[in-house]
This record gives structure tokens, sequence and C-alpha cells, in this order.
């Protein structure tokens, strides 16, 4: 049966709406507190973005590349120095705020080009262990300051 654009849009707001409740009743009503979290090494490098954001029991790790904490070069070496210098940014990361990888639920890899996926897979399974983190892969035309890897994540931070 099809229904006016009206009915469904209602039904749209509808289930929004039932979804809000269903997070405040949830949370006793409050907002997740939202942290914006920075090393000092990250404030020194002056980008314009956040390393991490705490929304409730939330991580999100905003990309890295492989240019080691408050810097702005990439590790010299080509892709595999790289993207094991992006792994230990996120580990770094996750350590600061008291967490591991065994917390990463979703990694997104975005890849300057897709013939570096098999490579990449093997550093990545080298930092993380069983059950692996959901993940997606990208290929894109280009990455800040030329990197041939970035990878974004986002953990666990509950109890």
């Amino acid at each position: 049966m099809r229904h006016p654009a009206s009915l469904k849009q209602f039904l749209a707001a509808a289930a929004f709406l039932a979804l809000g409740l269903a997070s405040a009743l949830a949370t006793g009503g409050e907002r997740p507190k939202v942290e914006f979290l920075n090393s000092e090494a990250a404030e020194k490098a002056g980008l314009p973005f956040s390393q991490a954001v705490r929304n409730g029991d939330t991580l999100y790790l905003s990309g890295q590349i492989g240019a080691p904490p408050g810097t702005r070069e990439l590790v010299p070496g080509g892709f595999a120095p790289e993207a094991r210098q992006v792994l230990e940014n996120i580990r770094a990361i996750l350590t600061a705020n008291g967490r591991t990888t065994a917390d990463l639920v979703k990694c997104t890899v975005l890849l300057a080009d897709m013939r570096d996926w098999p490579a990449f897979n093997e550093i990545y399974v080298s930092f993380l262990k069983k059950p692996y983190p959901a993940r997606s892969a990208i290929g894109t035309s280009g990455l800040a300051l030329g990197a041939r890897v970035e990878v974004e994540c986002i953990a666990s931070a509950g109890p």
C-alpha cells in the first residue's frame, strides 16, 4: 500500500522522535558530555581539528597519516613505514585515553593507491588482534601532505 508523502514524512518524524526519547530515557534525560581531546604534540602541530572526541561511551579518532605526533612531515621510506606510523599514532591516542586497539569498533582506511591494500593488511594484522573491528578501505585521489595512507577510527569508551 502506497502512502502519501506527507504520511511518510510524519512516520519518519515520529520514528526520529521515538529514537530521541529512547536515548533521553537511557541517559536519564542528560546529554552525554562531549570532550575534545588533544595531546601536547597535537597542539604543537597547530592543526585545525582534535585528535579525538569522546561523546558518551564512544571515542572518535581523527584520521591519522604517517607523520609522527607534533610534526607535519611524513616518515621517510614510503608506504610501509607510513602505515606503521599511522597505526602507532592510533595506538598512542587510544592509550592516552585509557583505551587499547581491542576497543576499536570501526576503522576507515584511505589509500592513495588501492594496490597498497594487501601491504596495508599485512601491517594492520600485526597491530590488531582478532576479532578485528569493522573496516572499510577507500581509494582516494589525494591525502594530506601527500600521504599514501590515512586511517580514522571509532572506539568504545564505555566502562
